[in-house]
């Protein structure tokens, strides 16, 4: 049944500054500076030092300059694809004449800098040091090279993952100044899992998937989950696996092929695959909260796409 021409009008437009940032996807974006905090917190306790947990006010300070990087890459992403989407998405909000590039750029940049500068006073505050400071430079840096040479680039699914794996760095530097074994062990996972999932989205516009070894990655958060000690890892591995599986299913199969449902999707299971990085810590309890996010995400991304 078709919706009444009434009720089209009558239906609040979400504004082209939140389609430009693709807010709904920020819960994933908590759930990696969870994962972060997590595993830092549980490397200062295994190396015997003592430092208080992080108070609420800086995982919510940390969480608001990730946010930021994040939303800030989204819009510069807009930007430097302008012409592209006016061809093949003239929809968004920069071909559409809904914004101007030039604003989005001053945006997208200067949430870059408050991003960095944030990250930067989180760390400082903690450690002492500007180890979050250098590793959220790196992360804008990284961003902006992603946004700038993505189309057509073979690599861009690698510099995706590789943003993402900069937000679990840049966590955890702003609560503990050392890198971990255990991180690099789920930022590995965590960048198995982008590689493929932006493989994927290479195809959103068009074209079939011809190549079906990049998608081999998308596992690499199960096995991490089955190699890590207590049942909830390996619990949350299978069910990572499961949701990889159903997705996969809108990417293979021609019946119900619908690449844009499947990187939606994918996209909110990232917070699955941090669920396992925290359960390997040791605090299962942390990690239902990382698993509740990704109905959040998809229930968010009825509203804004997350694509």
């Amino acid at each position: 049944m078709s919706t009444p021409r009434s009720q089209q009008l009558a239906r609040p437009r979400v504004s082209p500054w939140l389609l430009l940032g693709r807010i709904s996807n920020l819960p994933t974006v908590w759930s990696n500076a969870l994962v972060g905090i997590a595993l830092a917190s549980a490397a200062q306790a295994a190396a015997g030092i003592a430092l208080p947990a992080p108070s609420n006010a800086h995982v919510l300070a940390l969480a608001v300059a990730l946010s930021l990087l994040y939303v800030g890459g989204m819009y510069l992403n807009d930007a430097f694809d302008r012409a592209f989407d006016a061809v093949h998405r003239p929809e968004r909000p920069i071909p559409s004449g809904a914004v101007s590039a030039r604003a989005v750029l001053s945006l997208g940049f200067g949430m870059l800098a408050a991003g960095i500068a944030l990250s930067g006073y989180c760390g400082f505050a903690r450690t002492g040091t500007f180890a979050a400071a250098l590793a959220a430079a790196a992360l804008a840096a990284l961003i902006v090279l992603y946004d700038l040479h993505h189309k057509g680039n073979p690599l861009s699914p690698v510099l995706m993952g590789l943003c993402r794996v900069l937000v679990y760095v840049t966590a955890a530097l702003a609560t503990h100044a050392a890198y971990s074994p255990a991180l690099a062990l789920a930022s590995v996972a965590l960048l198995g899992y982008l590689i493929g999932l932006t493989f994927i989205a290479k195809h959103e516009t068009g074209g079939s998937i011809v190549r079906f070894w990049p998608l081999v990655p998308l596992v690499f958060p199960a096995l991490y989950g089955f190699a890590a000690d207590g049942l909830a890892p390996k619990a949350l591995a299978l069910l990572v696996l499961v949701h990889t599986a159903l997705t996969l299913r809108l990417v293979l199969s021609p019946a119900h092929r619908n690449v844009p449902k499947a990187v939606s999707q994918l996209i909110a299971g990232i917070s699955l695959v941090d669920a396992i990085a925290i359960a390997a810590t040791g605090l299962p309890e942390l990690s239902l909260l990382a698993i509740a996010v990704p109905g959040t995400t998809r229930v968010f991304q009825r509203v804004v796409p997350g694509t």
